[in-house]
């Protein structure tokens, strides 16, 4: 069949197929620009271009369909052919994948009685209020898909897009708000995290209500973690109008930050820690969207090919770049993680449903050590990137993962993990693959052959199409390793061998109080 002769009888039927392949990706039209400039500066379609090719008004040229087909991973006489059998798939009504059960009986589950049995259960199950804070307002996250547009648009609005942004843009802005800066010295000193582990810990920041940011000068020698802290003071500000009720920054904090200075160091659940828990989500969202604006970030992230790296050009964290990319992304099935050793959780995102990697919000009761967060941090040793793909059996249950896990090391010098990963069952199920034939392949593959095996080839062409097709590197560079079998739990581990770990017991510490004290005595 000659292609160009085919394309001009079929521009219609041709445009309606680009347009659901596009939508199926999650792409919007400047996105599929972009993917095209990629490849093929030259030859790549404008957005209005694309437009008028989906409506049929415009034919595209033998060279541009090639460009979609290598974006799509499809033939190019299937965009010739009499078949529309593209399926776009359906949002869940929640929104995410968040697990829930009904309440029933309801009269169990009145206000009044939640109000006081909620309490009861954290005590008995050793959860603080800032440990049950987080829980819910991660459970609000993976509802909805970490899509705050309130927030991104009060960001966009300050910073205007700019991409990307330096310190004198950021204290540009403090001018444009009626912030001012003043600075402070302290060296990092060694504490106890509420795990008892010893850890270094450097009071960065904190605020100084109405108008006034504090900062540690040990900052100016990690210029990145500056922006952030400013940033996060700054969204502070535009969203608050600066009214104080906002935690105090500190490298070696507890899960999600550091708790605000006056803090009880007790178990008790207090409404202001889902206040300051709240507040402290919407800054550092805030900061996010402030360095990594939606769209710059996100044709960032396509000419990059997601690559671990690519924050180091644009001069923020490694933290706020993996995990400002789960937000932006057109694929909505991320996860992420940081920890430090023993196994301290300070942020969790599981917008895919996975299961959690650890016993509770502090410490793992019986993890799972194969996952890759908790395979890098107990290897010391290892500095580069370790790319994974996984296979999790709970039970009957079968689900595929990729994820990258990288090392690296906060203002105080202490090394943590912090892990980015993709459910791939979705991305599989959209282009029409048995998922759970190719989940069973490799489970056969690897308790035939022993456990760590590399993935058999018809499982690996499926991981490999829908990485190219999503545009993520590192889903490919995880096929190069062998995969890893995990489970929610290592009590229900399905290999011979189980995984173990010896849980400690805490001890909470109280400091952040007293230094601020000392820093406001010493300013005055």
């Amino acid at each position: 069949m000659e292609i160009s002769s085919s394309i001009a009888r079929k521009a219609h039927f041709l445009g309606s197929k680009v347009r659901s392949l596009r939508k199926q990706s999650g792409l919007t039209l400047e996105d599929l620009s972009v993917r095209c400039i990629q490849i093929d500066a030259r030859a790549a379609p404008s957005v209005s271009y694309i437009s008028l090719i989906e409506t049929g008004k415009r034919i595209p040229s033998e060279e541009l369909l090639k460009l979609f087909a290598e974006i799509f991973q499809k033939d190019i006489n299937w965009f010739l052919d009499d078949n529309l059998t593209v399926k776009i798939p359906k949002m869940e009504k929640t929104g995410g994948a968040v697990q829930s059960f009904s309440l029933e009986p309801k009269f169990l589950f009145s206000d009044n009685l939640l109000q006081t049995s909620i309490p009861d259960l954290l005590s008995q199950t050793g959860t603080n209020g800032r440990q049950f804070a987080h829980i819910l307002i991660r459970s609000y996250q993976e509802k909805h898909q970490n899509q705050f547009p309130d927030i991104e648009r009060a960001a966009e609005e300050i910073g205007r897009k700019r991409f990307p942004l330096s310190i004198r843009d950021i204290l540009d802005l403090y001018k444009k708000v009626g912030l001012k800066v003043k600075y402070f010295d302290r060296p990092p000193f060694v504490t106890e995290n509420d795990s008892g582990h010893k850890i270094r810990t450097l009071f960065r920041s904190f605020f100084e209500p109405p108008h006034t940011v504090v900062l540690n000068r040990q900052l100016e020698q990690e210029p990145r973690r500056m922006k952030y802290d400013l940033s996060a003071y700054l969204g502070h500000k535009v969203l608050h109008n600066g009214d104080g009720l906002v935690s105090s920054h500190a490298t070696g904090g507890e899960l999600g930050g550091s708790p605000q200075p006056d803090s009880q160091s007790d178990d008790k659940v207090s409404q202001s820690d889902i206040l300051y828990a709240w507040r402290n989500f919407e800054c550092s969202f805030f900061a996010g969207a402030l360095l990594c604006p939606r769209l710059p970030f996100r044709h960032y992230l396509a000419r990059e090919a997601h690559h671990i790296h690519a924050f180091e050009k644009i001069d923020i964290t490694a933290g706020v770049y993996m995990r400002r990319m789960t937000s932006v992304s057109p694929y909505k099935h991320w996860h992420y993680f940081d920890a430090f050793q023993p196994g301290f959780l300070r942020a969790v995102y599981r917008g895919n449903g996975i299961p959690m990697p650890w016993g509770n919000m502090r410490m793992g009761m019986d993890p799972c050590r194969q996952w890759a967060v908790f395979r890098l941090l107990d290897n010391s040793k290892k500095q580069k990137p370790l790319h994974q793909i996984s296979l999790l059996i709970s039970g009957n249950d079968l689900r595929l993962y990729a994820c990258v896990s990288q090392r690296v090391y906060d203002a105080a010098n202490n090394s943590h993990v912090i892990s980015t990963g993709i459910d791939l069952m979705p991305a599989l199920e959209n282009q029409g693959i048995n998922t759970q034939g190719i989940c069973e392949l490799i489970r056969d593959a690897c308790f035939n052959k022993g456990h760590d095996k590399l993935i058999p080839q018809e499982a690996r062409e499926s991981i490999n199409l829908v990485a190219k097709i999503l545009n993520i590197s590192w889903v490919a560079e995880g096929l190069k390793n062998p995969v890893q079998i995990i489970c929610p739990r290592s009590s229900n581990c399905p290999k011979d061998k189980h995984c173990e770990n010896q849980p400690k017991r805490r001890k909470k510490v109280s400091w952040l109080n007293e230094i601020k004290q000392e820093v406001l005595t010493e300013l005055k």
